[in-house]
């Protein structure tokens, strides 16, 4: 008996303007989408036929709109708010050079474990994995056997990426998401190798949009 399998199809939102080197995080800001050619190709291979979702942030709504506006026609995405990126509280719209000035005592313990600390008022991202997979295995369990395709930030993937693969908050902040890329994981019930393997499957990590 085949086993059911639940594909995530992960897209991160259109590159954010104006923000060069600074933290935004959670804050909700604008982004590009006058990249055609990328958006092109995402409504050609992303499935219309599918659960969409976007967190409760513009900048995902936008990246979605201008995929169906590339001719890719999918029902209205279910809005997630603990989709949304990162929060990073007190410092969000700065940057580190000015948090580093602000206070530099809690710059430096931030810094003891940047994976699991959270800065004044935030979230850490071991807090994001724990909120994104939260989502994850609740959609899991009620669309089993669909196709989701979720708009989301880099590092909604990452803490995606992390969950599935079981990894630590450290070694989940190494993987690279661009604006605009794919990632695609499938949970398997059972599990795989015959019920012997892990219950996710990576099938891309940072596909390009073109």
């Amino acid at each position: 008996m085949s086993s059911i399998t639940t594909r995530w199809w992960w897209v991160r939102h259109a590159p954010v303007t104006g923000m060069d080197g600074i933290m935004y995080g959670s804050d909700d800001v604008p982004c590009d989408t006058t990249d055609h050619a990328s958006f092109n190709h995402l409504a050609a291979v992303l499935p219309a036929k599918a659960y969409w979702m976007t967190s409760h942030l513009s900048r995902t709504h936008d990246t979605a709109s201008a995929i169906r506006d590339a001719g890719l026609n999918f029902p209205q995405p279910v809005v997630e708010e603990h989709l949304g990126e990162q929060n990073f509280g007190d410092w969000q719209g700065r940057k580190w050079g000015d948090m580093e000035k602000r206070d530099r005592q809690v710059y430096d313990a931030f810094w003891q474990d940047p994976a699991r600390n959270r800065p004044p008022g935030g979230e850490s991202f071991a807090d994001q994995i724990k909120r994104t997979a939260g989502v994850i295995d609740r959609i899991t369990a009620e669309r089993a056997g669909q196709t989701i395709v979720a708009v989301a930030h880099g590092g909604t993937i990452r803490a995606a990426i992390s969950h599935a693969l079981a990894l630590s908050p450290e070694a989940g902040m190494a993987f690279v998401t661009d604006n605009l890329s794919m990632t695609c994981l499938d949970h398997v019930e059972g599990g795989l190798l015959r019920g012997k393997g892990a219950a996710w499957r990576v099938v891309c990590i940072n596909r390009p949009a073109k």
